[in-house]
């Protein structure tokens, strides 16, 4: 054979071949052919046909968006950085408010001792501050002129009526024709009256029945009037000296009563809704350790720091022996029981500053981000007003690790 007849037959065969291969790839059926038995590749269409929609990996829209706002973090990896799972469940919630109080006098058992008349005075009994006094106890000597002068004036009616205003009236009768006294009559029953008004007067500068007898009696005036304390308690201020002169209603004494005293403890504005008036408190002193004054709210006040934000609550404490002080500094604790709440624990909560965010257990290693809005908390747990239902589970330990997870894959805002 010639060398170009070689050539042509060679070529005639490589030709063949090639068909035959080409011919091999669209005949042959295999999992990726369509009907015809053409095979299909992934981006590539037979002529003649639309393009078929990938079946793999569909799913609802809804599906979708769901598994987009969800982050995945297996079994073993929540072992390593230590995730742990609780359920939102219904507890009682107790929720403990402490506060540091001050000791302040009880404002209803303070007194003070004035004069309502003008003098000076002559003897000083209570003659130191702090001094304790009991009730009816006098605490100083006065001498008044007016007082004086009240009292001659009475005595001088009294003597006009009991020796003169009978022949004054005859005299009268006698004189002036007047057969019926009716003049008489009538300048006696001004006697009375003003006998009457010289004896309310001194009554009213606090000058007792029994002294106005003694006075009445003896005949004499007195000169000085002793002032009593009206309560038992200590002389917390005294402004009255020795000799000193004082006008009418000048503050002499101030006399407290220390049985029963108030403490005032500030409670900050966001724990008010929660406080009412009865509740029980605990109130200690470091100054008694192992001592406990058990207590109420007795009142509430109605206006709120400016400078602090606290508004002030008042308890009552007895003070039998003595030992508080008024201006001692105290620990106050309320504990007040809110009732059965949805609740989970606070550490299970992200607070990113405009929302709060837990992470809920979908099973599988499967978490998603979910808003809540919480109420109430105390004691390590808060209220779930909105955003959870009793039983769903969340991550509440390493909380943080998965939000940084759903962060860097774009899950969490």
């Amino acid at each position: 054979m010639s060398k170009r007849n070689l050539t042509i037959v060679t070529f005639v065969i490589l030709f063949a071949g090639l068909f035959w291969v080409s011919s091999g790839r669209f005949l042959t059926a295999g999992p990726d052919t369509d009907s015809k038995g053409l095979r299909v590749h992934p981006g590539t269409t037979v002529q003649g046909e639309l393009p078929k929609a990938k079946s793999e990996g569909t799913s609802d829209p809804a599906e979708s968006k769901k598994e987009e706002r969800s982050v995945e973090i297996p079994s073993k990896r929540q072992q390593l950085i230590g995730v742990r799972i609780i359920e939102a469940s219904m507890r009682p919630l107790l929720k403990a408010i402490r506060t540091v109080g001050r000791i302040e006098y009880d404002e209803r058992k303070l007194v003070t001792i004035n004069s309502k008349v003008e003098g000076w005075i002559e003897k000083l009994h209570a003659d130191y501050t702090g001094k304790h006094v009991k009730k009816g106890e006098p605490l100083a000597d006065i001498y008044s002129p007016e007082l004086f002068a009240t009292q001659l004036e009475y005595l001088n009616l009294l003597k006009w009526k009991r020796e003169k205003a009978h022949r004054f009236q005859r005299n009268i009768e006698l004189r002036w024709g007047d057969r019926y006294g009716t003049t008489g009559q009538m300048l006696t029953f001004d006697i009375e009256a003003l006998i009457q008004v010289a004896q309310q007067r001194m009554s009213f500068w606090e000058i007792t029945d029994d002294q106005i007898k003694e006075v009445e009696e003896s005949g004499k005036p007195m000169r000085t009037f002793t002032l009593h304390s009206p309560v038992t308690g200590y002389v917390v201020q005294k402004l009255a000296l020795q000799g000193k002169r004082f006008e009418v209603g000048e503050r002499l004494f101030d006399i407290a009563d220390l049985s029963t005293l108030w403490v005032i403890a500030d409670i900050y504005v966001y724990e008010l809704p929660v406080i009412k008036v009865g509740q029980p408190a605990r109130i200690t002193l470091s100054h008694f350790p192992g001592k406990e004054f058990s207590s109420k709210i007795d009142y509430i006040y109605p206006t709120l720091s400016a400078e602090t934000r606290t508004a002030k609550v008042r308890f009552i404490i007895p003070n039998p022996e003595g030992q508080l002080k008024p201006q001692m500094f105290t620990d106050v604790e309320l504990k007040i029981d809110l009732g059965k709440r949805l609740v989970i624990p606070e550490d299970a909560v992200i607070d990113t500053g405009t929302k709060k965010v837990v992470y809920v257990d979908k099973g599988e290693g499967i978490f998603e981000p979910r808003e809540v809005v919480l109420g109430l908390s105390g004691e390590g747990i808060a209220e779930v007003i909105k955003g959870l239902k009793e039983g769903e589970k969340i991550a509440s330990a390493a909380n943080f690790f998965i939000d940084s997870e759903a962060k860097l894959k774009g899950v969490s805002d």
